[in-house]
């Protein structure tokens, strides 16, 4: 079963992590890419795996290195209609205990901390969810505009009337009045 905000949840128990580290491979199940597919807004995600290596760097910090691979359908832009496109988004992340994340953010910001550009994820009792962050790194490496190779965009032209231009009642203004013809009667 999944849940509709966390639908790939591969969770790895901290204290379980080898010195050494852990290398692991996962790959998302049918349900699991369709409820990946219903949160991201695509079409379909026909495939999902994710290779990463968990390594403990000191003081109950666990850095998460590898990537997600995906194969996935997106509406074109342009035709709406259906582009296979393919994911490669690598992961390179600091997972710290909650109680030292404002710690080593500020570091990050302050620029003395150069493991990763990116602040540290928190690890949630004990245990970081790769599943979850491998669905995120895919949405992350979604292309945002997808289109069809050969899809061009073109404007619908339609021939403007004349009449309806809104300079129109300003055009007849301008217009000089025809001059009147009248005739004089010659007893006047």
């Amino acid at each position: 079963m999944t849940d509709a905000d966390n639908p790939w949840s591969v969770a790895v128990t901290v204290m379980q992590i080898p010195e050494t580290g852990l290398h692991r491979e996962i790959e998302a199940g049918p349900g699991e890419r369709d409820a990946m597919a219903a949160l991201g807004g695509l079409q379909k995600v026909m495939a999902a795996k994710a290779t990463l290596d968990l390594t403990p760097v000191g003081e109950g910090r666990v850095r998460v290195q590898g990537g997600v691979k995906a194969r996935v359908c997106q509406t074109c832009v342009v035709t709406l209609d259906p582009v296979e496109n393919e994911v490669d988004e690598a992961i390179d992340l600091i997972f710290a205990p909650a109680s030292q994340i404002r710690e080593l953010a500020e570091s990050i910001d302050d620029g003395s901390e150069a493991e990763t550009a990116d602040p540290p994820e928190p690890i949630v009792k004990g245990i970081i969810d790769i599943g979850r962050l491998a669905t995120d790194a895919l949405f992350l490496g979604l292309d945002p505009y997808p289109r069809k190779p050969d899809a061009v965009f073109e404007p619908i032209v339609e021939p403007v009337n004349p009449d309806e231009h809104p300079f129109a009642a300003l055009k007849a203004l301008k217009t000089p009045p025809k001059p009147s013809r009248s005739r004089k009667s010659k007893g006047d």
